[in-house]
């Protein structure tokens, strides 16, 4: 692979998702195996439309970290930092596709996820100085020794470029809220773009007002802030103080799982694309609407055709109206 130009750091799993969607789990009688994982699905979807990209993570010895591996060759994103634990098993996460818009998981990574065991071994540190564009994870600090770990990233990548900060917040890697917004909130100083819903930013900033989110956001010195408000579409402001709404898609939503992800790969393109701020999330809330229409994560990530091809369709019914 020529050099990069988006390296991902974090989370890694083999996705399981139910063959019978109208059954609860404990009743499914059969799964479909995908890449899953939000750094990995955001390497995978920012590939998909064209950008070179690798992810830095950490899989088990055993097959599915294999299939990982090979996955992500295939998508073509970069396996070269895929890092290997000797001692842990590659995460799997079960899906249950009921509700569909937000599908309760099962994660499997006792007794810690490999990705959460990242020392600055694992580390590119020549692509962490040099990639146009890194993107962290708030639950890249759930744990040790992957919490420092980031930090260090951070530190030493100084905001160069595009340096961006997926809130990612996961109530199930955390003992509290208050931890946790103690933890992601620390990696504000370190970030030029930070992205997340509004439970996200509530549990960074304190507040889930997308307007006075942002405000703080931009107060610790980022020059992005892209809050995801669902139904409402997204908010987007600036350093300079512009402000922007952009609406939604609507989709029929088969699985709300990767739509973020689809999401962040697409504002990804953008910012390297130099898009301004109001095209480069529109383009990714399409994206992330076409992936909650579709079954599975990595796997559903669109293409660009396929991203123009709904925006079309959405100018055209808002014209209409």
């Amino acid at each position: 692979m020529s050099e990069l130009e988006v390296l991902t750091i974090g989370r890694v799993g083999v996705d399981l998702y139910p063959e019978q969607s109208d059954v609860p789990l404990a009743q499914v009688r059969t799964f479909a195996k995908s890449l899953g994982g939000t750094a990995t699905n955001v390497a995978v979807a920012a590939a998909r439309l064209g950008r070179r990209s690798a992810v830095v993570t950490k899989v088990g010895a055993d097959g599915f970290g294999a299939y990982v591996r090979t996955a992500l060759a295939e998508f073509g994103v970069s396996p070269r930092h895929v890092s290997t634990s000797a001692d842990l098993l590659t995460p799997v996460v079960f899906c249950e596709l009921n509700p569909p818009a937000d599908p309760p998981l099962l994660f499997y990574r006792a007794p810690i996820a490999p990705d959460l065991t990242l020392t600055e071994h694992d580390i590119p540190w020549d692509v962490v100085e040099s990639v146009p564009l890194l993107w962290v994870t708030g639950t890249g600090v759930s744990a040790e020794p992957a919490r420092g770990t980031q930090r260090r990233v951070l530190e030493r990548r100084a905001r160069r470029g595009h340096t961006v900060l997926d809130l990612d917040y996961r109530p199930m890697f955390w003992p509290d809220a208050a931890t946790a917004g103690r933890e992601i909130g620390a990696l504000l100083d370190h970030v030029d773009v930070v992205v997340g819903n509004r439970t996200e930013v509530r549990v960074a900033v304190g507040t889930d007002d997308p307007g006075e989110a942002a405000g703080r956001l931009v107060r610790r010195g980022v020059e992005l802030a892209v809050i995801k408000c669902g139904a409402d579409g997204v908010f987007v402001a600036d350093a300079a103080g512009h402000r922007w709404t952009v609406p939604p898609c609507r989709v029929e939503v088969v699985c709300g799982l990767g739509a973020g992800d689809g999401f962040g790969g697409a504002l990804v393109h953008g910012l390297l694309a130099g898009w301004d701020p109001p095209r480069a999330a529109e383009y990714a809330n399409a994206a992330g609407a076409l992936v909650a229409s579709r079954l599975a994560c990595a796997d559903a990530m669109p293409a660009l055709a396929e991203i123009e091809e709904l925006l079309s369709r959405t100018r055209h019914a808002e014209e209409v109206v």
